[in-house]
């Protein structure tokens, strides 16, 4: 009789082979299933990242774009023209802002009259596009190298200097063209808002932002080698349809990452240069985690396979019916089949066999009640533990089949920012985790309480005519001062509150509220503001 037709053998391959099947099914089944949730919790973060960077980009933009106009509708500059006076404007407004590299005054021949640090004054500049494309209307070039200006201004690094234009035409109080008020703004700003969101995200690695000019899709913004080069992905053409989301593809390095995308258009009056930010991350390094509990079931299944096919080999020998019945048991759980395993008396090695097998269901068990907690932790933010978004939007989806109506407050804290730069953003943090208990205390324990961004929550009441209450209570408990090592910190909150009802989208709703939020901040902060229904 040949080794391989022995029971022993035959029933050794088979505990094997019921253990790794049933470990390929948990580790592959379960696994790809958090693998998939973790993809859109990341991916859903970076689209967000994305969104806010563009955000900051615009607003700040937007102000460089609107302190122009207002230089440019001084009385100073509508003439007879005081040089000095002018000069001295322009230097006034680049001490205040030094993102402001060069501001100039030029007459309507488009030679420079007035310039902070009389840097190019008396050039003539009528052949370049901050004169040119300023004539009749406010222009605004996108991200560029000024060579002659770069020999001129300070420059410690010792990079390429790029600059933003911003002009817009003068004219006197007849209407009557006069000259030209020039500005390069440096990008260098751009890359302190890359650090500070870098500096948000710490607690993920190998994050990084793009910022693609509208023009033949060049990277203005990104890892060192690749500025300057025309990049072809799919989350480009994605910003350009979508406005704002996410992607999970190749890129030309040909590693596959999660990208968060947006394509910035404007802020209030400032019409936008349509950048295209991009936030990615490789997906080797976001589906880490998964893949490495992944990676852990394996490994302990097949011990335990090993383990079981030992244990069948010694026991065969011996016994052959109880065998056959602990045979079909394992048969069922190889089938998918909720088995209780009896525990076998009589013969000590059958009882071993039959505890081992109880032992393997329970390890089982275990494991995959551990891949249900990582799912959850999916759905939690990291620092307050609260739910996050992509909880809330599970929320949202089960409560509005249950409810009729739903109130929405989207709350951001006041002073925040402030905390942050003066404390850092470990105390940045404690704050944080203070707001988040102090929320709770101010809802019913069954309300929902979702961190949606760095500082934003949005809270969801069942009980449409407590808003205001509510919202009144949750002002007055921020507003209490908070120790924070040492230190007594204070901070406001604004509310934007929006109500759903069944003839509503409820993603409708939350763009209003988060309206309504920017209303209560408008309006002087610290207060609670009802969207227009």
């Amino acid at each position: 009789m040949s080794l391989f037709n022995s029971m022993r053998t035959r029933l050794s391959i088979i505990f094997m082979l019921v253990v790794i099947i049933l470990i390929t099914i948990v580790s592959v089944g379960i696994g790809q299933r958090s693998i998939k949730e973790l993809e859109t919790e990341v991916g859903n973060s970076l689209g967000e990242v994305a969104y806010i960077t563009g955000e900051i980009l615009d607003q700040y933009m937007w102000s460089r774009y609107g302190e122009v106009n207002t230089l440019s509708q001084l009385e100073a500059l509508k003439g007879p023209h005081n040089f000095k006076e002018i000069a001295s404007l322009l230097n006034n407004l680049q001490s205040n802002i030094p993102s402001f590299s060069w501001i100039g005054f030029t007459d309507k021949d488009g030679v420079v009259r007035a310039a902070t640090g009389d840097i190019l004054k008396g050039m003539d500049i009528s052949a370049r596009p901050v004169y040119l494309e300023a004539l009749d209307s406010t222009f605004i070039g996108d991200v560029h190298e000024a060579v002659l200006l770069a020999e001129l201004l300070p420059n410690p690094t010792g990079e390429t200097m790029k600059f933003v234009d911003i002009s817009t035409p003068i004219y006197d109080n007849n209407h009557h063209f006069i000259g030209v008020l020039a500005a390069h703004l440096s990008w260098e700003w751009v890359k302190e808002v890359e650090e500070a969101m870098i500096n948000t995200l710490k607690n993920r690695s190998d994050i990084e932002f793009f910022i693609v000019s509208k023009e033949d899709n060049i990277v203005l913004l990104g890892p060192e080698k690749m500025v300057g080069q025309s990049l072809q992905v799919k989350s480009i053409s994605s910003a350009k349809e979508n406005m704002n989301g996410w992607n999970m593809e190749e890129w030309d390095d040909g590693n596959y990452y999660l990208t968060g995308y947006v394509l910035t258009n404007g802020y209030k009056n400032y019409p936008g240069l349509e950048w295209t930010i991009l936030v990615r991350q490789p997906t080797k390094v976001a589906y880490a985690p998964a893949k490495q509990l992944q990676k852990e079931i394996i490994i302990y299944g097949l011990l335990l396979a090993v383990l079981f096919a030992m244990v069948g080999w010694f026991v065969a020998g011996q016994v052959s019916k109880p065998l056959n019945k602990i045979t079909r048991i394992a048969d069922n759980i190889k089938n998918g089949d909720t088995v209780d395993i009896p525990k076998y008396k009589g013969i000590k090695e059958i009882e071993i066999l039959s505890d081992s097998l109880r032992n393997l269901v329970t390890s089982l068990t275990k494991t995959e009640t551990d891949l249900v907690k990582m799912e959850d932790l999916a759905h939690q933010d990291n620092l307050t533990k609260l739910p996050n978004r992509t909880a809330l939007t599970t929320y949202l989806e089960q409560a509005t089949t249950k409810v009729t109506s739903l109130t929405l407050l989207y709350i951001d804290l006041d002073g925040f920012k402030l905390v942050n730069d003066t404390l850092g953003h470990d105390a940045g943090d404690k704050l944080l985790i203070e707001v988040s208990s102090r929320l709770k205390q101010s809802v019913r324990s069954d309300e929902m309480i979702a961190r949606v961004g760095g500082d934003e929550f949005i809270i969801v009441l069942t009980f449409c005519n407590d808003a205001k209450i509510v919202g009144e209570r949750i002002i007055s408990m921020i507003n209490k001062p908070i120790s924070i090592d040492g230190e007594i910190v204070s901070v406001g909150c604004s509310i934007g509150r929006a109500i759903w009802t069944q003839d509503r989208n409820i993603e409708d709703v939350i763009k209003r509220a988060d309206q309504a939020l920017y209303n209560a901040k408008r309006n002087g902060k610290n207060q609670i503001y009802f969207s227009e229904e």
